[in-house]
């Protein structure tokens, strides 16, 4: 169960990263209470999934898939161009979340 809160709390990262910045520095309203929902969300999830697996596996996985999604949303939806690279690189994250939940072992 902590790994699937774990992954729900780092797409809210994603989430609360995307609705910063449409927030505007906080001038519009429903960007900024998206950022703030989503916030309070995503720390609770991560604080909650540290009870059982590691810190520095759960931290990096956190950001690792917020980080990616960020990215992806950004160039399939905010202008941000898009490259093979920038994919296979998006890729090798992904594929590091996954192998950190694969040395996790019983966790």
């Amino acid at each position: 169960m902590s790994w699937l809160i774990l992954i729900v709390s780092g797409v809210l990262e994603a989430v609360w990263a995307t609705a910063l910045g449409k927030s505007e520095s906080f001038t519009k309203l429903w960007p900024t209470v998206v950022f703030g929902v989503a916030l309070v969300l995503s720390m609770a999830g991560l604080a909650v999934a540290m009870r059982s697996i590691p810190i520095g596996t759960a931290y990096a996985v956190w950001v690792g898939i917020g980080a990616a999604l960020t990215v992806l949303y950004a160039m399939v939806f905010g202008g941000e161009p898009a490259s093979l690279l920038k994919v296979l690189l998006i890729l090798g994250l992904v594929g590091c979340v996954i192998g950190l939940k694969l040395v996790d072992g019983g966790h």
